[in-house]
């Protein structure tokens, strides 16, 4: 197939859904598709911009207000229906919900291209966290009335994909998530990396790995860690990312490491070199972190939804609290710290948890969908 995947964030860039669609497009390409992404412009953005597996159609966006690391596209409807009148693609997807993907979606009504579409985020849920909570209700309509512009919605659970049905989006699918089982292995732990942060072969490393923003509920985290502190003083937290709140956070944190972002394999070696991992936001709908740290053979405490929802067995390859029970995730972060045998046995279980999740079994999903999509269209297309 010729496929155009339109997303606002794309590796390098380092969240959830860029690391995903980096992953699909990838794989994709391999398969012998040929994949146009298009993304707006930064400026480490330099040629050539044809990769082995993709080519990559950067056009004009500006950083996000407060978050400048990442961008957001500008309208581009003219631009896309030129792009694509002459190198039509079989289909578009759009990942992101931006000015970008809502254009993308309209220069493909207009060029009867079928269209599907992606949700990765509950921005809803997230105006909250930005002092913006009236906003929601307005939000959460604007994103139902997006993709239901689309053919096919993909969401990475069944429980989230029968919530958005159930607030009134339509034509909703799964579309799992896949661990890099190569990056993302206990054989990387490094003697080297943990004495750089003076932890010593039975000293506890504690490790988050993320976006630094509000919604990700930090205080809650850094409770736990200073509950976690004074049970076990031994305990090292390592803090991996970068975002709008890292400065305030290694300000008022002092006693924690902050590695700032690093590269993907780099990460895979402080994820083996770490011993747990707490898992604090109920704010996404699915939570790479969480398996990528299963993967990496790490105890995990989190809420029981979404990622750790479908993959935990509590008590045998991680702790689950209940979603709205904080308290309970300080005190399984405090067991996790002082009870080496359930730490240690945790551990041993952790990366057999997420066995099934092979990249190769999502990518097939993916493929199967798009040519359903595709051949729909071009049935009904046939009949008009």
């Amino acid at each position: 197939m010729k496929l155009s995947i339109v997303t606002e964030t794309f590796p390098p860039e380092i969240n959830g859904v860029s690391m995903t669609f980096g992953n699909l497009v990838r794989r994709l390409g391999k398969r012998g598709h040929t994949i146009k992404v298009i993304r707006p412009w930064r400026p480490d953005l330099l040629p050539p911009t044809s990769h082995e597996h993709y080519e990559e159609i950067p056009l004009p966006g500006l950083p996000i207000p407060g978050y400048p690391l990442l961008r957001f596209g500008l309208p581009a409807r003219g631009r896309l229906q030129k792009l694509w009148q002459e190198q039509r693609p079989d289909l578009v997807h759009v990942a992101t919900e931006g000015p970008l993907g809502t254009t993308a979606i309209s220069a493909a009504h207009q060029l009867q291209i079928p269209v599907t579409s992606s949700f990765h985020t509950n921005f809803h849920a997230y105006a909250k966290h930005y002092h913006r909570g009236w906003l929601g209700g307005a939000v959460l309509a604007w994103l139902r009335h997006v993709h239901n512009r689309t053919q096919l919605t993909l969401a990475p659970t069944p429980e989230i994909c029968s919530e958005l049905e159930t607030l009134g989006f339509r034509n909703m699918r799964v579309l799992s998530r896949g661990v890099d089982f190569e990056i993302f292995d206990p054989a990387h732990r490094s003697a080297e990396l943990r004495q750089k942060w003076g932890a010593e072969a039975k000293t506890p490393v504690v490790l988050h790995v993320g976006r630094l923003a509000p919604e990700k509920d930090y205080t809650l985290l850094f409770e736990a860690y200073r509950a976690m502190k004074k049970a076990n003083p031994d305990c090292i937290f390592v803090v991996i990312g970068d975002g709008p709140l890292r400065a305030s956070l290694e300000k008022k944190h002092s006693d924690c490491i902050f590695g700032g972002a690093v590269s993907r394999p780099d990460i895979g070696r402080c994820y083996a070199s770490a011993d747990i991992y707490i898992h604090a936001s109920r704010s996404e709908t699915f939570g790479n972190v969480l398996t990528e740290a299963l993967a990496s053979g790490l105890a995990v405490a989190g809420f029981n939804y979404a990622a750790a929802h479908q993959f935990i067995l509590n008590e045998k390859s991680g702790l689950l609290a209940p979603f709205d029970a904080p308290e309970r995730l300080i005190s399984d972060a405090v067991r996790l710290a002082t009870d080496d045998t359930l730490r240690t046995g945790l551990r041993v279980h952790a990366r057999d948890a997420v066995s099934s999740m092979c990249w190769q079994k999502v990518v097939s999903g993916l493929e199967a969908d798009f040519l359903r999509v595709a051949k729909l269209h071009s049935a009904s297309t046939q009949d008009l």
